[in-house]
């Protein structure tokens, strides 16, 4: 963009006034060259065909701690201690003219002298003028305190994302401890009733434990979750806690294709839902050693999202439907009261199916308004 620029109003000049060359060395060319070339910030340099120094601006001289006596008619490679001299940037530099071909952002990190370890910007294209004639304008950016933040800022991330996996794994270790407590201290009970409170307890905590093991660091940190890869992942650990090989049962995740990435608030709601539900199907779906299958399917268009899981079990009868709701369907309609999302259960011979449907913010906001009317 700089060069750009500089390009433009140089070569402008050329043009309507009478000068013969307004890139040419200030002591015998135009005046107005210095004036221009020694307003832009960032060092400048004006080449000739064969890479030799025409003129530079103050800030070159000044960046760089030269001067116009010990860099003009110099090689370019040769300016300095020979920092410059870096082959890759020098085959570089020497197609620009013949092949007319530029160079954007190409990095040099040197120990230059007077400045220490500098990462610098070098940017160059070629002038054309009417007559034939061609010189390259090229200019140095210091990159080197933006390197140094860039660094810092990836160091800083990285530590903390050491620390988030540190502080997840604690977090899982303290709730298995619970959870082991709890299912001991169940087989410890006589009470039937405070065994299966103390089961069912267990079970909750396992159920945290799970949903925030396949949670993934990133999540943490506000980006998005891919809930096809997350929910995939969540149903795979609970086939190994809860079937582990003891039953004929095989869990399936369908996705859709049109599935969007969530928040992590969403994702932790999904997969405590789907959770809660495929453990109440492993354990009511199949008495016995029962085969039998758990599908867990997630849709999502621009309107809404849909949750089911279903089984090919035995289904629920008048008797169990009639009973007071357990604490998963509890914990699994608060969640859905929680997020304004609909649940329907069907349930026959041939299996029960849970579905939870939610609609997007923006419909509910248009189906509110309507409803005024």
């Amino acid at each position: 963009m700089l060069l750009s620029i500089v390009m433009c109003i140089l070569i402008s000049m050329s043009h309507h006034q009478k000068v013969s060359d307004p890139l040419g060395d200030p002591k015998d060319g135009h005046i107005l060259t210095r004036a221009i070339i020694d307003t832009i910030r960032e060092p400048l340099i004006v080449l000739d065909e064969e890479l030799r120094v025409i003129t530079a601006s103050s800030s070159f001289y000044k960046k760089f701690s030269l001067n116009r006596e010990n860099t003009h008619s110099k090689m370019f490679y040769d300016l300095g201690e020979g920092e410059w001299n870096i082959p890759p940037l020098r085959k570089l530099l020497e197609k620009i003219i013949p092949k007319h071909t530029t160079i954007e952002g190409y990095e040099v990190k040197h120990n230059f002298p007077f400045l220490g370890l500098r990462t610098m910007l070098v940017n160059a294209r070629e002038i054309q003028y009417e007559n034939g004639r061609k010189k390259m304008l090229l200019s140095i950016f210091d990159n080197t305190i933006e390197r140094e933040l860039q660094s810092e800022k990836e160091k800083l991330l990285s530590q903390k994302d050491l620390l988030l996996k540190e502080m997840r794994h604690r977090i899982a270790n303290s709730l298995q401890l619970i959870a082991s407590i709890l299912i001991l201290k169940a087989g410890m009970v006589k009470s039937k009733e405070t065994r299966f409170q103390l089961e069912d307890a267990h079970s909750r905590i396992m159920t945290i434990a799970t949903v925030q093991e396949q949670l993934d660091p990133s999540a943490l940190e506000g980006e998005k979750v891919k809930i096809g890869k997350y929910l995939t992942a969540l149903c795979n650990s609970l086939s190994k806690s809860m079937i582990g090989g003891r039953k004929p049962i095989t869990i399936e995740v369908m996705i859709g294709v049109d599935a969007r990435k969530v928040s992590p608030e969403e994702a932790v709601s999904l997969g405590l839902m789907t959770t809660e539900l495929v453990i109440n199907s492993l354990k009511h779906a199949f008495p016995g050693t029962k085969e039998g299958k758990v599908l867990v399917t997630y849709m999502s268009t621009n309107k809404k999202w849909s949750l089911s899981v279903a089984d090919d079990g035995i289904g629920q009868s008048k008797k169990i439907k009639s009973k007071r709701p357990g604490l998963g369907t509890g914990i699994v309609s608060a969640l859905a009261e929680q997020i304004s999302a609909k649940i329907k259960i069907e349930s026959t011979k041939l299996g029960t199916k849970v579905s939870i449907t939610h609609a997007h913010a923006k419909n509910q906001k248009n189906k509110s308004l309507s409803n005024r009317r």
